[in-house]
């Protein structure tokens, strides 16, 4: 007598955000859950013919020589045209989605994503990088729940995003979920070049939240300790190069400035002994999360929702935002640490919580019961 196996029918996931080529973290972030999701589900990728506006955005927005975080998507939604945004809508329906899940970050999308779900007619599930923009502007509140109030469910990154959340959402239905560890840019497979390590990095966009100022002013209270910054400076490359300057760090200080395409990361971060984050404002951060993928410790400031993310003493370190002489006081307890703590075992130990994996259950559990 013979079974016959049916085939479990998988849920159908349609996830809207950018994609390579793209750049930047959300695109890495959404490249790396639409991989997730599929180990389990049906998932369709849908991304942008157009992100931003030439005329907001002057920058080359995508960038095809990275394609490490690539999947296959299609490019269909113009974010300032309602003609593709009710063609999209009608698109994803006919695919007939159990679940949208949309990437949001910014108030800049949200004409886009309210008029978009007024034509869906699948549950949507908003993943909040940020509720409300780092950087706030007027009516930035107002547009935010003009959008976020047509979500079904919601995934957030720390505790005080969640609070944000409810000041515009009544009784929402979520789950705070970590931001999941970047360890696909590990592109050597850890081949040996941890050896190598030498000081301090600060990496990615360079803005005022970032604290960078902050760090600089640090450093002086920590001599013979070098520096690495690596990021997208914008405009303000001289001006910082100037308080490197007047810090009189300048010679143990190295400045890269421009995006860091991807397959050029690594070098960064197996080469410094930890990552530091002297940030002012933050939800969650992207780079705590590429540091702990090459199992090296953060030393980032009380804000937002890092204290959720490194464990001090631990995976880390903690100071507080704003204060060059706690930040200071933090590097130098880290290197006291650093030949007593095994931070690359702590930080092993707690991957768990971090895990995409994880991130999915959290999905599956909200809203695909």
């Amino acid at each position: 007598m013979t079974e016959t196996k049916k085939k479990m029918k998988k849920n159908k996931i349609v996830v809207i955000g950018p994609v390579y080529p793209y750049k930047g973290g959300i695109s890495h972030y959404t490249g790396l859950l639409v991989r997730a999701l599929r180990e389990r589900f049906d998932v369709s990728a849908i991304s942008y013919s157009m992100q931003y506006p030439k005329v907001l955005f002057k920058k080359e927005q995508r960038d095809y020589s990275n394609d490490s975080f690539k999947v296959d998507a299609e490019f269909v939604l113009n974010t300032a045209s309602p003609v593709s945004i009710i063609k999209t809508a009608r698109y994803i329906n006919s695919l007939k989605p159990e679940l949208v899940i949309i990437q949001w970050w910014h108030p800049y999308f949200s004409i886009c994503y309210t008029m978009l779900a007024m034509f869906l007619k699948s549950k949507i599930l908003f993943v909040c990088h940020n509720v409300f923009p780092h950087e706030r502007f007027p009516m930035d509140k107002l547009l935010t729940r003009m959008t976020l109030k047509k979500g079904s469910y919601y995934i957030l990154h720390s505790s005080l995003e969640l609070d944000a959340l409810k000041t515009i959402v009544k009784d929402p239905k979520y789950r705070v979920n970590m931001h999941p560890t970047y360890s696909a840019f590990d592109f050597s497979g850890g081949a040996g070049q941890d050896e190598k390590e030498e000081g301090l990095l600060f990496f990615g966009f360079v803005r005022p939240y970032k604290g960078l100022k902050y760090l600089i002013e640090a450093m002086k209270a920590v001599p013979g300790k070098k520096l690495n910054i690596v990021g997208d400076f914008g405009t303000a490359e001289e001006e910082y190069r100037e308080l490197i300057r007047t810090a009189g760090i300048d010679k143990r200080t190295t400045v890269v400035n421009g995006y860091v395409p991807d397959k050029e990361v690594e070098k960064y971060f197996r080469s410094c002994e930890a990552v530091v984050l002297p940030y002012t404002d933050a939800t969650q951060s992207g780079i705590a999360q590429i540091a702990f993928g090459f199992k090296k410790p953060v030393i980032a400031t009380d804000a937002g929702g890092l204290p959720e993310v490194v464990t001090d003493g631990k995976t880390g370190i903690i100071c507080k935002r704003k204060d060059p002489e706690d930040l200071a006081r933090a590097i130098k307890r880290f290197y006291e640490l650093k030949d007593k703590t095994d931070f690359k075992k702590n930080i092993e130990a707690d991957a768990a919580r971090f895990s995409w994996e994880h991130m999915v259950d959290n999905i599956k559990e909200l809203a695909l019961k």
